[in-house]
């Protein structure tokens, strides 16, 4: 059997202290599909160094900007150069950096949400049309085994004509004045660097995606608000929306950050003419099916398991019973773009959230603050020829 090379693997951000990049070089390593070869990680260049120098990295591979990262590294032989980019900026800089990396001929893993604006993200998806590279987002939850499973529910008709859905995702970490002493909580409420929402940005994308996925249809109208809840913070905190999907599915969707004592109880429900079920991202390993007709059920993820789709199968790597997490599910996302990379495919592979669920993510925001800024009851969810 011939030799596998990993994939060589270039970071823009996730410097020392940063959460979410520790995530993404765990993930991507997980399944040993992947070699970190280059990084410009932080613009503090002290912390740049020692991020380089705790991943074991060529010192003249740490980069003290993306964009001499990007050009120094298109100038290398093709058979040294990176071949891949984990953007895990700030989002004001997901467009900005991902086009020039996809110009520049690399593969682009980006961190959600795609852009910091809906035009702005129509801007890239017009951009990376005419760009023979593949275009990945870290949708990091639809990477969980139990979430496919819940898919296959839904388009087997295991429920029946689909009538309501209900998606919630709490959290409490945003409860007090954190924007004061913590640096991940303070990028995320400014609008120069967040973009225009906070919350619904940061949190309301994974639940709204979440509902695209399982149901395999668009939400396209919502009543929505938004609030902000701590005095003086310049983003929304907190919000909630009624929605309706093409089919004329109707259901709810609510996401805050000053949920005092919450954690990450990400939670979807989803009721047709015979049955439902319900899938909890602190529970992830169970989906509960609740036929009309029957007693309950309880899928379990796992190799081995019964009653599992193929898709959740693919995802499992150990037996039942012991547990997967989110590393696990943002690994599998890697995996299957690393996948996708070794074929030749250009544009978005199969199993990862690709441009086209970045323009859904953003159309979704701008309906939320179009909603939250009018007296009208409904607006639609704008689709990328608007």
């Amino acid at each position: 059997m011939a030799r596998t090379h990993k994939i060589r693997l270039g970071m823009i951000g996730g410097g020392e202290g940063a959460f979410i990049g520790a995530v993404h070089r765990h993930a991507a390593g997980l399944d040993g599909h992947y070699q970190l070869v280059c990084g410009a990680f932080s613009r503090d260049e002290d912390n740049n160094t020692r991020t380089g120098e705790s991943l074991d990295l060529e010192p003249s591979r740490v980069y003290g900007s993306w964009e001499q990262m990007l050009e120094a590294e298109a100038k290398l032989p093709e058979n040294e150069r990176m071949q891949a980019v984990s953007i895990v900026t700030p989002n004001h800089l997901h467009v900005p950096v991902s086009l020039a990396a996809a110009k520049a001929g690399f593969h682009v893993f980006c961190e959600k949400p795609a852009a910091v604006s809906f035009e702005e993200v129509k801007q890239l998806a017009q951009d990376l049309s005419s760009c023979s590279v593949l275009y990945g987002l870290a949708h990091t939850y639809l990477g969980y085994p139990m979430v496919f499973q819940a898919k296959d529910l839904v388009a087997t008709n295991k429920l029946g004509t689909i009538r309501k859905v209900y998606v919630e995702y709490p959290q409490g970490w945003l409860s007090g004045e954190e924007e004061s002493h913590n640096k991940q909580a303070s990028w995320r409420t400014d609008p120069a660097l967040a973009g225009a929402s906070g919350c619904m940005g940061d949190i309301g994308t994974h639940a709204f995606g979440l509902i695209e996925f399982v149901l395999g249809e668009k939400v396209t109208e919502l009543c929505g608000v938004l609030n902000t809840h701590v005095a003086g913070r310049r983003l929304d905190d907190d919000g909630a929306a009624l929605i309706k999907t093409e089919s004329g599915v109707t259901g709810v969707l609510i996401a805050s950050q000053v949920c005092a004592g919450e954690e990450n109880p990400l939670k979807i429900r989803v009721y047709g003419d015979k049955g439902g079920l319900e899938w909890q991202q602190m529970e992830p390993n169970t989906v509960i099916y609740r036929p009309v007709d029957a007693p309950y059920q309880v899928f379990r993820a796992g190799g081995g398991q019964p009653g599992l789709c193929e898709a959740t199968m693919q995802r499992c790597r150990i037996p039942g019973g012991h547990p997967e997490g989110y590393l696990e599910a943002m690994a599998n996302l890697y995996t299957s773009f690393a996948t996708a990379i070794r074929q030749g495919e250009t544009g978005t592979a199969d199993g990862v959230p690709g441009i086209e669920a970045g323009v859904r993510g953003m159309a979704f925001i701008q309906a939320m603050l179009d909603s939250s800024d009018s007296e009208t009851k409904w607006h639609p969810v704008p689709e990328l020829s608007q």
